[in-house]
């Protein structure tokens, strides 16, 4: 396949050895100083939560296993894609910058996945439950928070608010809808979730594959209806989930999605054709409720080998504005 177009890159890591192994995107000072005022922005518009994630705040951490199913073999050498199988710690969490937000207000929910690699390197990824995010870079999503804040402080009404996102950030169009078609989830097991940035995954022979990954629940997509969602107590997904485990475990397939010449990996405002191949990447197994671990940060830019970011300035953004979050969030304690 002629992957011309897609531009991809190596990123080294710069941690110390007291850290975990991964590769991680190398942090220019534009990006520092743009998830400085992304974070601002963020805590502007909604308030600080100290000792709290600064977005999908309120969450439940899970120990499970991922079985690779063999199939990545053909585009990767990433080792969590081959055919052993290996741990991995699962956070499902709603999509507000509120940790005492209800379940049912926070209308997108997420999952992160963090792979646990031989020799303690991990690499990891994130979804939601909308295929697109709502900006294309760093500075027009600084520019549509900075918008929603102005709402916030009255200047602004739901309709200007709308009048002004589809004439000034017609990227966010597709999200916006997105979030409006979600209906109340009936479980984090039983939603699926869009791992919405583009990677590379890259075989043996050096052959480059543009991807997009989708976690799908083996039980199916199960919703609520509006008069059983307002009878639900505000943890009822977490509630849901700590039964659910008595009985049986919560099963994804990771699924790619094969990109093809023309299909754009700078910008995750847009899908992808629904006639793209999808292949089956493996099962992962989520099988109990746990404490969350110290330190953990569920940047979607940490990869491991056999992987390469795509030229999605978000994606690549998103490990200094993790940052950012982790260092404010731990020194607020």
């Amino acid at each position: 396949m002629n992957q011309r177009g897609v531009n991809v890159r190596m990123n080294e890591s710069d941690m110390n050895e007291s850290e975990q192994k991964g590769q991680l995107p190398a942090d220019t000072g534009e990006n520092i100083g743009l998830a400085g005022e992304a974070v601002d922005a963020i805590e502007n518009l909604s308030g600080v939560h100290p000792g709290y994630r600064r977005a999908h705040a309120r969450g439940i951490c899970c120990r499970g296993f991922f079985r690779p199913s063999g199939l990545g073999m053909e585009f990767t050498e990433a080792a969590h894609l081959q055919e052993q199988q290996v741990n991995a710690i699962v956070r499902f969490s709603g999509s507000s910058t509120d940790p005492a937000v209800a379940d049912l207000l926070s209308p997108a929910k997420g999952m992160a996945v963090q792979f646990i690699l031989p020799e303690g390197e991990v690499t990891n990824l994130v979804g939601v439950t909308v295929p697109v995010f709502f900006a294309r870079t760093p500075e027009s999503f600084i520019d549509i928070v900075r918008t929603a804040h102005r709402l916030r402080t009255g200047t602004l009404g739901p309709l200007e608010l709308m009048k002004e996102i589809v004439s000034h950030f017609t990227e966010s169009k597709e999200s916006l809808l997105a979030v409006k078609r979600l209906k109340p989830p009936a479980s984090y097991a039983e939603s699926q979730y869009f791992c919405i940035h583009a990677y590379v995954l890259v075989n043996a022979e050096g052959r480059k594959q543009p991807v997009r990954f989708e976690w799908v629940p083996e039980s199916g997509v199960r919703t609520l209806s509006a008069e059983a969602a307002a009878q639900q107590p505000d943890n009822y997904l977490e509630d849901e989930l700590e039964l659910r485990f008595k009985d049986e475990p919560a099963i994804f397939q990771l699924i790619a999605v094969l990109g093809e010449e023309g299909d754009a990996t700078d910008d995750p405002t847009r899908t992808w054709p629904e006639d793209r191949r999808r292949v089956d990447l493996g099962r992962l197994h989520i099988s109990e409720i746990i404490p969350e671990p110290e330190g953990l940060v569920m940047d979607p830019a940490r990869i491991t080998s056999g992987m390469l970011l795509s030229d999605d300035p978000i994606l690549s953004f998103r490990s200094a504005a993790y940052a950012e979050s982790y260092h404010r969030r731990t020194t607020e304690r």
